[in-house]
């Protein structure tokens, strides 16, 4: 039986499937992995405690929105196989941080980003640029997205309330997976960001993460 070579039409037909069960149908994603929040107990907070809870967890749930159309991106306009690969397969171990991050956001009762279309597509734009721009190019794109994820998660774990356990656990697991997909895709050969790059970077996620914060 000889396998069917997708066109550039079925990967394109493919890709907007995916972007609409995305972005556009919250609560469609499953997790391939436990939920690290399952095992900790629900915190009692304050009415304030639990608003800026869902607020920063809204913003990691934008956070990964932007990560599949950015890994879907760049994996449409990868040129070497093995690369797409690559990406396609961090791209699902992604969606088991949208996930746990939907699901944290229903116990806070808590909406999702009401511009989570636009954080998709401006961010599989972003990832297909990059892929035209080279495989190595792409890489290193992503060792920088990762890195700079990783000290958004930081901030954001100082930031959450004390007693709010199950955010907290679900984004420990993220800033693990987030700095080994940075390394994977340092050690494939990504190239260093100029630092104007790095600088454009920094700044279209400071505005994606301010908005999703209040819309």
């Amino acid at each position: 039986m000889t396998t069917r070579q997708l066109t550039p039409l079925d990967r394109l037909l493919s890709e907007l499937n995916h972007a609409l069960r995305t972005a556009g149908a919250p609560g469609s994603s499953v997790a391939g992995r436990p939920n690290p929040a399952a095992k900790q107990a629900e915190g009692e907070l304050t009415e304030a405690e639990r608003e800026e809870a869902g607020r920063l967890m809204r913003v990691n749930h934008a956070g990964e929105i932007a990560a599949q159309a950015l890994y879907q991106g760049q994996a449409f306009m990868a040129r070497d196989p093995e690369v797409r690969s690559a990406m396609a397969h961090s791209s699902e171990e992604e969606i088991d941080h949208l996930a746990w991050c939907e699901q944290r956001l229903k116990e806070l009762d808590a909406p999702v980003s009401r511009l989570d279309p636009l954080w998709y597509l401006g961010s599989f734009a972003i990832g297909a640029l990059a892929g035209l721009a080279g495989d190595k190019l792409s890489l290193g794109f992503i060792t920088e997205t990762e890195h700079q994820v990783v000290e958004h998660l930081e901030g954001h774990l100082k930031r959450l309330p004390e007693k709010d356990a199950r955010s907290r656990a679900i984004l420990e697991q993220m800033k693990t997976d987030e700095a080994h997909h940075g390394e994977i895709a340092k050690r494939a050969g990504g190239m260093p960001m100029p630092a104007p790059v790095r600088l454009f970077m920094q700044l279209t996620s400071k505005v994606m993460t301010e908005t999703a914060y209040w819309i």
